[in-house]
């Protein structure tokens, strides 16, 4: 079996469900195709998420084009620092580039607070703190662009949606701290059962991703088992964290089926309870 072939399509969900959380632009299939895909398996609805400007603009312009599709708009923690102090190994997909200093971020915020006032986009993010990309010197900037995010969400009333990575404490502290807006989403969540009753208390929703598949994953599906129902998203993130047996293949929306099948599992109810809760969960985090 090919690393590169595409998993097959998997049995239909009964109950429709959405895709929290991924990224239609850095997947092999058109747009359509994708969502055809999808809806073949009743994963009706996607959120495509934006992690630099241009991704943001061209998030913002798919939701405008499809109905099923929602739009969240960001720098992602990792752009904030190359934006400013610049990206000589071009590990962006803008490739190598100088750095622009604070006001070429205070730029790029601007152009993400602009699209953040369109209709169809429902969230702002993935914004957050990465520590495991981002050494010392990017830190500040990183967090000045998570504040940043954290205040455009507020004021246009949309969903944050938070990567957070090798970061927890840090990321729960400017939460409190800054105040988090009205509906907060931990996408891929990858804190433990503790952090998981934090964020309950808090009343942040955990989007789980296909990693709370992998075999060293039992502080994800403890993390899960103890997460109100009412409060737990599933996403792809793909093209990444493709759930087993298929990891390491490519990643797409129509996989949704195979995670939350494995969660239900872990939550020790039947796939279609857990189905509808995630379906009404997203729509109350994302306000669709």
């Amino acid at each position: 079996m090919s690393r590169t072939e595409a998993p097959p399509l998997p049995e239909p969900l009964r109950v429709p469900v959405a895709d929290s959380h991924t990224h239609l632009d850095m997947q092999d299939a058109t747009v359509e195709e994708g969502l055809a895909r999808a809806a073949a398996v009743n994963v009706t609805t996607v959120i495509q998420v934006g992690c630099d400007v241009a991704g943001s603009r061209w998030a913002a312009e798919t939701a405008a084009a499809h109905a099923n599709v929602h739009a969240a708009v960001a720098l992602h923690p990792n752009e904030a620092p190359r934006i400013v102090h610049g990206d000589p190994d071009g590990w962006s997909r803008q490739g190598a580039r100088e750095g622009g200093g604070a006001a070429a971020l205070h730029e790029a915020l601007a152009e993400i607070d602009a699209l953040a006032a369109l209709d169809h986009v429902r969230g702002v993010g993935e914004t957050g703190l990465d520590r495991f990309r981002t050494g010392p010197e990017g830190l500040a900037a990183q967090e000045e662009s998570f504040r940043a995010h954290i205040e455009i969400a507020k004021r246009h009333g949309k969903a944050l949606v938070i990567h957070d990575r090798e970061a927890h404490a840090d990321v729960l502290r400017i939460l409190a701290d800054a105040g988090a807006p009205e509906r907060t989403v931990f996408h891929c969540y990858s804190g433990d059962a503790e952090m998981a009753r934090i964020c309950a208390e808090a009343g942040y929703f955990m989007s789980f991703a296909g990693n709370v598949t992998f075999k060293n994953a039992q502080p994800l599906r403890d993390a899960l088992a103890v997460a109100p129902t009412e409060l737990v998203l599933v996403e792809t993130d793909a093209p990444f964290l493709t759930p087993a047996p298929y990891r390491g293949r490519p990643n797409a929306p129509y996989l949704i089926p195979v995670t939350l099948r494995a969660m239900a599992e872990v939550k020790g109810v039947d796939e279609d309870t857990l189905a509808s809760a995630v379906s009404d969960n997203t729509a109350r985090a994302f306000d669709y």
